[in-house]
């Protein structure tokens, strides 16, 4: 009795440490759900919702004054087949990413590069290029720029010293889009921070040894700075490309995407479709093309990265 009695009181004991033990985990998974439960909860209400809902907008004729009415694929035929309009906005979009983005990068990689030392006040200049990247499309910027590129505005005030004739370069169709580029790769501080922090951490032994290998500045930088650097440049390449293609209130502040719809970035006519003409189903379809667009490019990067991309583990 006095064996089983005992067997029986450690079964007990290892039964209740167990349970114990459980009711720890159970509250322990409990307090991280409530924790993450407002993300999820704006998460499922804010992105999944509207996206679910967009989705089915997309398939139907809906203008916020009358009941939507399903219409199937018909916007997505008008879309390529009557909207010259659409057309025009998606080959400024891809000008304007072709254009900016590998600008940008090469521009911010650049300076990375200028600031990958230490000098006096090297971190007072690191914040001033910093700068634009948090001013952002704000209306400020805006008017600044308008006024830079205007007839009688600064760029054209140095042109004329070398004698050249300016123009009011906002609102014309030759050059408009050229002074948005111009304004985002002006905002190359993210990029060039997230390139710097990949060139620090660059073994400084790579370079010396092949300084003694006889390795000049432009050899070194093509056979350890862009390999080495490669994970970073992949990374900075799809959040631009992104970006890129949801460009939005540059040409909006700026141009309304004039003249002459040569700045009409992809985002913009959405914008006007949903909340000028208040054709939200014709908008929801532009906003799921859209998103199409964005995941061919960066499936394409995703793919053609495993002949370029290098990384220490392989």
């Amino acid at each position: 009795m006095k064996e089983r009695t005992g067997v029986s009181l450690d079964q007990r004991v290892s039964l209740t440490k167990k349970t114990v033990k459980k009711n720890k985990q159970l509250i322990t998974d409990l307090v991280g759900f409530a924790f993450i439960s407002p993300w999820l909860l704006g998460f499922i209400c804010f992105i999944i919702g509207p996206m679910i809902a967009s989705l089915y907008f997309s398939f139907t004729d809906y203008n916020l004054l009358s009941p939507s009415k399903w219409i199937g694929l018909q916007n997505y035929i008008n879309m390529f087949t009557k909207d010259p309009i659409f057309i025009k906005a998606l080959k400024v979009t891809f000008v304007f990413v072709f254009t900016s983005v590998p600008l940008k990068l090469a521009f911010a990689l650049f300076v990375a590069m200028l600031f990958n030392n230490t000098y006096r006040g090297v971190g007072i200049y690191r914040t001033l290029y910093y700068i634009p990247s948090i001013l952002g499309g704000s209306v400020a910027v805006a008017v600044v720029w308008k006024q830079l590129f205007s007839t009688n505005g600064a760029v054209n005030d140095i042109l004329s010293i070398f004698g050249f004739q300016g123009t009011n370069w906002i609102a014309s169709p030759d050059y408009a889009l050229s002074t948005l580029i111009l304004l985002v790769v002006w905002q190359f501080g993210s990029p060039m921070l997230i390139f710097l922090a990949g060139l620090k951490a660059i073994p400084n032994e790579l370079y010396e040894s092949a300084s003694v290998d006889g390795a000049n500045a432009f050899i070194r930088f093509f056979k350890i700075t862009i390999p080495m650097l490669s994970p970073v440049i992949f990374f900075n390449l799809v959040m631009q490309t992104i970006q890129g293609f949801m460009t939005f209130t540059q040409s909006f502040l700026i141009t309304q995407g004039g003249p002459l719809n040569s700045t009409l970035f992809y985002a913009v006519y959405l914008y006007n479709k949903a909340f000028g003409h208040f054709n939200m189903g014709y908008a929801s379809a532009l906003a799921w093309i859209l998103l199409i667009i964005c995941a061919i490019f960066t499936m394409f990067i995703f793919k053609t990265a495993k002949s370029w991309v290098y990384y220490e583990s392989e």
